[in-house]
Order: C-alpha cells, then structure tokens, then sequence
C-alpha cells in the first residue's frame, strides 16, 4: 500500500508549485542526458517479481545517462540512511564557522539513545565532531547521529537545507516540530530513492554544501563497516560511497559505485515487508544484493564478477 502525504494547509498551492518546479530543475542539472535502459529495466523488473512488500528502485550510470527505475518518487522510511542529510547539515554548520570538524563536545548519559559505542560513553566524555561523523557513517551508531542532528540545528534546519537543494521530498521526521505525523508513518526520516541516490552524486560531484565538504564527505562516505549486502557484491579493489538502512519492515541501501567504465548511483528501499526476520536470508537483504550484483556485472561485465553469497531466491 501506498502511503499519500499531504502539505500543510498554509501552503499556498502557488508556492508547492514553484517549490516542486525549483526542485525538479535542481535534480534535472544533476542528472542531465538521461536515456532509459529497457534492457536493465526488465532484469530489474524481473528481480523485484515476487517481492513480498513494496520495492523503489533508482539506478543512473553517470557518464552513459543510462537509467531505470521502480517506484523511484514514491516515498519510503530512510532508517539509516538520513544520516547522509544530517551530515550534509553539520557539515554547512561547519562551512558557517559555527563549528569544526575538531569542535570537542561533551557527551551526557541524557544522551544515549541506545547501547551503541558512544551510548556506552562515561558521563561528561570528551568527543570531537569529526570522530562523531566518523562514528554515525561508518558504524551507523545512532547515539552519534542524534546528537550530530542537534549539533546540525535540527531537523528543522537539515530540512531547510534539504529544501533549498532541490530536495523536496527528503526530510528528517523525528525531533523534528510539526513532523509527527510524518515520523508515525515513516521514523526517523523520508525520502525517494531518486533523491537520496542524487543526494549523494551531489556530494560525489563537490556540489554539497562546498568542494572541500563535499571532499570530505566523500571520504567518510567510503567507510561503511556494513559491508553484507550490496557492498558484497562489489570486489573491494573499487572504491563506493554508501549509506544503509534497516529497521523491521524496512530495509535499503543507497551505493555509488567508482567503476572503471564510469559511477553508477543505485538506490534500493523497501517498505511493508512481510519479512521482519533479522538474518542474512531476510528478503529485504537478498534484494539488496540481487540488484547490486545485476548492476556490477551489467556495467562491468569485463570483470567476469562472481558474487560471494547470498542470492537466493525470494521464499514462495
């Protein structure tokens, strides 16, 4: 089922407009010379039949334009992967001179939000920003990345610059004023897997925030510890941004991918899943894999990639 969201009522209907016109050109610069791939169309087509629960999928290769694409504007649960706009605040925060990536903040167990590494820090912890970005992309650890959103301004102020972007649809939900009902139906974040996958190209490309931030970035973005699912697809001679997500009924992953041929952007996200199971077969995790491994070896098919494991069938 999908889930429709409505705007604010003091919205002018003008101004939604001109914000989605706005928005749709910001997108289009990134994303210039598109031409639909049928033949990737129908392998991904293909690999998503029989998905138990809703599937949104946006893949662009970078240098060809070549694209395809399921449910890629509809709007699915980040879980994780809002940490990507919450580093892209905390690093314009840091563009503003309002902080740096040494700032040393002062960490308080009224901050834990869960048994992660720096929810198992001592009251009054001394920690710098930079080892909490490094902490919140490579391991994902949630006590970090809330702590980075507050640290950023808020979900309110990530959302504007979100917004200013071009991206209209991206938003962080929770501690965030007059999102509630979005965080009801979506958590910690929403987006669409063509946004999220164009948000990272913009860092990629040094369009975020500043060349140097969006350098930096880059590099953090290359870190991931979660490396199971799409990143096992991928030989670990090439280099890949990526950012993953999972929460019960929920699983996604978005991936760029430095190949020799030319970056491919992906992005994979499910919602509504059947399967809650928390194990390597779950059909979200297989999905996530299937897609990469179809991408890697139809970009690279020169590398005559086998992949490690992991791509069963999805369960009757």
């Amino acid at each position: 089922m999908q889930h429709t969201i409505s705007f604010r009522p003091f919205f002018s209907l003008g101004f939604l407009v001109l914000g989605l016109l706005i928005g749709t050109q910001t997108l289009a610069q990134s994303s210039l010379s598109l031409r639909s791939d049928n033949i990737l169309q129908q392998h991904i087509e293909e690999i998503v039949r029989g998905f138990h629960g809703d599937v949104g999928v946006y893949v662009r290769h970078l240098k060809t334009g070549q694209c395809a694409s399921v449910n890629a504007d509809s709007l699915f649960p980040t879980a994780s992967m809002i940490k990507v706009p919450i580093l892209c605040g905390i690093m314009e925060r840091i563009r503003k001179g309002e902080l740096t990536f040494d700032s040393v903040v002062t960490y308080r167990d009224s901050m834990k939000y869960d048994d992660g590494f720096t929810g198992s820090l001592k009251d009054s912890s001394k920690v710098p920003v930079g080892e909490l970005v490094h902490l919140m992309l490579t391991l994902s650890d949630n006590t970090a990345s809330v702590w980075l959103e507050r640290l950023a301004g808020g979900g309110m102020t990530i959302n504007r610059w979100l917004d200013a972007n071009g991206f209209h649809a991206t938003r962080v939900n929770s501690r965030t004023p007059e999102r509630e009902q979005f965080r009801n139906v979506y958590g910690w974040g929403q987006t669409t897997p063509r946004e999220m996958a164009e948000l990272v190209v913009l860092i990629h490309q040094g369009k975020a925030v500043s060349p140097a931030a969006s350098n930096r970035m880059d590099r953090a973005l290359g870190r991931s510890y979660w490396d199971g699912e799409s990143l096992s697809q991928i030989p670990s001679s090439i280099h890949v941004l990526s950012k993953q997500g999972a929460v019960n009924q929920s699983k996604s992953e978005v991936v760029l991918v430095n190949a020799s041929s030319g970056d491919y952007v992906f992005c994979v996200i499910t919602k509504n899943q059947t399967d809650t199971r928390w194990v390597h077969e779950n059909e979200g995790y297989v999905l996530l894999r299937r897609i990469s491994h179809l991408l890697l070896n139809y970009f690279e098919p020169s590398l005559h990639w086998s992949p490690l494991q992991g791509m069963e069938k999805f369960s009757p």
